[in-house]
């Protein structure tokens, strides 16, 4: 036998070691959404179905929670990985007025790095701007934070919370509208409200909350526990999102479709198709990326707005994962 023969089959069973060998499983991940999956969802759903995830060694859960105010809590706890929370809920988990009721909860990234969050009326009602409110019923879903809100956007025409009789709607936010029962409500997302409003063939108008006097935030973050965050982990998944997010917006049409059968006839409706159009360009193009002044900024309001009662350091619940 010659060298060049004995070399190349010693290299053909080397090779078949090699070969033979076990991959190395990938690491699990659970990620519990804030609510019914939607296009908010898009770059976490795109990133499963493309093999994003995988292409990162993780095999990642979503997993719809059965009480969206659950996750967070969840998660501190120790019962999930990840959660799908809001910029304002996290600074108000972090800082209660009592440090020993504070959850151990950091910010780990972003899928939508601005608020989604409106004031709509019907366009064609008697509410055309902030001022108009005055001696108007204005619905809302979840007291404190939207109050807040809401007290903040209508000083800028110079109105206070006496101004306007709050409703409780209970997140039948547009069925409010629809029935007169409220002029406006505040807590609307831009990309659903307005869009099942003109599914019902009605027009809405929208007052952008950062337009008129609240500080810019984070509306969608991904949130981990903080003293069991996986860097490495962590660094993974928002190479995985970003890269998915990058896809989805090169091909949107073909990511609906993912999207859609991925979801089943519960998610690939109307309004969620009309969302997806409006929700693809406020995805954050980089989810890793942290501005600690706008928390900090947002923390003062909450403060201001007496929605908090301590000074928290915000490196204490931000992780920047580079």
């Amino acid at each position: 036998m010659t060298l060049n023969r004995r070399q190349t089959l010693a290299g053909l069973a080397l090779s078949a070691v090699v070969t033979a060998r076990p991959a190395a499983a990938a690491d699990k991940l659970t990620v519990l959404l804030d609510w019914f999956l939607n296009p908010d969802h898009a770059a976490l759903v795109i990133a499963k179905t493309k093999g994003f995830f995988a292409k990162q060694n993780l095999d990642v859960e979503l997993i719809v929670p059965a009480d969206p105010s659950a996750p967070p809590k969840l998660v501190a706890a120790g019962k999930g990985d990840i959660a799908v929370s809001y910029q304002p809920q996290l600074q108000m988990f972090v800082a209660p007025e009592r440090a020993s009721e504070a959850l151990p909860l950091v910010r780990i990234g972003a899928l939508v790095a601005q608020p989604l969050n409106a004031l709509v009326a019907l366009a064609d009602g008697p509410v055309k701007t902030i001022a108009d409110l005055k001696g108007r019923k204005v619905g809302y879903s979840v007291a404190g934070f939207e109050d807040a809100i809401l007290a903040a956007m209508i000083e800028t025409a110079g109105l206070t919370l006496k101004d306007v009789t709050l409703v409780n709607v209970n997140f039948n936010l547009t069925t409010g509208l629809k029935s007169k029962q409220v002029d406006a409500v505040i807590g609307a997302f831009r990309n659903f409200e307005l869009n099942d409003l003109d599914i019902a063939q009605l027009k809405g108008r929208a007052f952008l909350v950062e337009s008129h006097g609240v500080p810019v935030y984070d509306e969608l973050i991904l949130v981990a526990r903080r003293d069991g965050l996986d860097t490495g982990k962590a660094r993974r998944l928002l190479a995985a999102v970003r890269e998915a997010t990058i896809w989805l917006r090169a091909n949107p049409d073909a990511a609906w479709a993912e999207f859609a059968k991925y979801g089943g006839k519960e998610v690939a409706n109307e309004l969620n198709r009309r969302a997806w159009k409006d929700t693809l360009p406020l995805l954050s193009s980089d989810p890793a990326a942290l501005d600690r002044a706008r928390y900090e900024r947002f923390a003062a309001f909450l403060k201001a707005r007496g929605l908090v009662k301590r000074d928290v350091p915000v490196d204490s619940y931000v992780r920047e994962i580079k």
